[in-house]
């Protein structure tokens, strides 16, 4: 039988984030079934390595994998940007550090079409497949006795709505317009779910810090929470904004989705070109204003919303993707 060897450097660095969910929730859908053995960081050795980080880690147990090392671009150069201090300065060293990374696979996994062009302009010889994230749906199932959970953990009391925003307190993923939006829109509650995995390193943390602080009493930042928490913060929701300027293939609002609850992305060309299917999108602040109103009085607009959502994660099937891994798997290796 296969044996998988899947590596991430998340949990001991950094779980409160998406490439330690996707870590996370590719190790479940693989476990699923009995078609192959699963072995995880120290848990021994495989036939083939699947790394989802790019630290000293990857390279470390990619050594024993030679021709068969897969590594998946949860992050490419343009991911610092509005994230780390100085990103422009360290700009030319990140493209040099990434192509390394992609380089070292034997087979590249792009989570989307803008994740392939970023890995091919960097030159990277490897071999590139598109392969998305996968939700696990049952998993986000939206329950009542979730979104009580939900409503408790984040301590929020009345019938008010709730807007969520889920990401690291960054630039990057558009937390300032989110307060902007929230500002805007005093008669529901707004909740920003995430934290700083690079803590004081984060770009503009002065400057988001004083955001936060004079922030109106109906915005609330919560935290970070446990990945096994999240379904019950997502129920406690009824809209989720990601106004996040820069991503590859974004659980979060998949997840969302998937927990049955509009979401609102900001208009960039990455979306455009990885979602088959129509999404709820704003390209301003104003704009965000203006469909959140909508779907907080328009009843009729907030079916449509949660229709769209429903329609969204079919290109996302855990089941389709699951079956991409393992074919892949084994034609690296050469086993039928």
């Amino acid at each position: 039988m296969l044996k998988i060897h899947v590596v991430s450097e998340t949990p001991f660095v950094m779980k409160g984030q998406g490439v330690h969910t996707a870590f996370v929730e590719q190790v479940a859908l693989l476990k699923e079934k009995n078609d192959v053995q699963v072995v995880v960081n120290e848990e021994g050795w495989g036939d083939v390595m699947h790394c989802h980080t790019y630290g000293p880690y990857y390279f470390w147990k990619g050594r024993k994998y030679k021709g068969r090392r897969i590594h998946t671009a949860h992050v490419i150069p343009d991911s610092i940007k509005g994230s780390l201090p100085m990103w422009k300065y360290l700009f030319p060293f990140v493209n040099w550090f990434f192509k390394k990374v992609f380089s070292y696979a034997d087979v590249v996994i792009a989570l989307s079409p803008m994740v392939e062009e970023a890995i091919l302009a960097l030159g990277v010889k490897s071999r590139i497949v598109k392969i998305y994230n996968p939700v696990l749906i049952s998993k986000w199932k939206r329950t009542n006795e979730n979104r009580q959970k939900g409503r408790e953990l984040l301590k929020l009391s009345g019938d008010k709505k709730v807007i969520l925003g889920v990401g690291q307190l960054q630039s990057r993923k558009g937390l300032e317009d989110f307060l902007d939006i929230a500002e805007a829109i005093p008669e529901a509650t707004f909740v920003w779910v995430g934290g700083r995995p690079f803590g004081k390193l984060t770009e503009g943390i002065e400057r988001i810090n004083n955001r936060i602080k004079k922030a109106s009493q109906h915005i609330y930042f919560a935290g970070m929470f446990d990945l096994a928490a999240m379904p019950a913060i997502y129920a406690a929701a009824d809209v989720l904004l990601f106004p996040s300027y820069q991503e590859n293939c974004p659980l979060a609002p998949l997840e969302a989705a998937a927990c049955g609850m509009p979401v609102v992305y900001r208009d960039i060309r990455e979306y455009s070109l990885l979602y088959k299917f129509p999404y709820l999108k704003a390209a301003t602040t104003e704009a965000y204003i203006a469909l959140t109103k909508k779907l907080l009085h328009e009843p009729e607009f907030y079916r449509q919303g949660l229709q769209i959502s429903e329609q969204l994660i079919k290109q996302f099937d855990q089941e389709k993707i699951r079956q991409e891994l393992i074919d892949l798997y084994r034609e690296v290796v050469g086993k039928d």
